[in-house]
């Protein structure tokens, strides 16, 4: 089973926060940045195993929305890397 936020997450600030709290407590968690269909996407992987992959909206040169797929059946594709 895998968890998620239920609610999105709103403002750089409490993003930023999120993701530092997730890197404090997955020190082991290793991010890799990947381009599909010309979109940069981040693969999260713990131990081997893709265990996250963020999608991420741009206008004008900046993020506006972050996408986190954590459902393992949609994660299939990303198993080899």
């Amino acid at each position: 089973m895998v968890t998620a936020h239920l609610e999105p997450v709103d403002g750089a600030t409490r993003i930023a926060r999120l993701l530092v709290d997730l890197a404090e407590q997955h020190p082991d968690l290793a991010i890799a940045e990947r381009a599909v269909n010309g979109q940069p996407r981040l693969v999260a992987q713990h131990g081997g195993a893709t265990v996250t992959v963020f999608a991420f909206d741009i206008a004008a040169g900046r993020i506006t929305r972050i996408w986190a797929a954590r459902n393992p059946d949609k994660l299939r594709p990303w198993a080899s890397g």
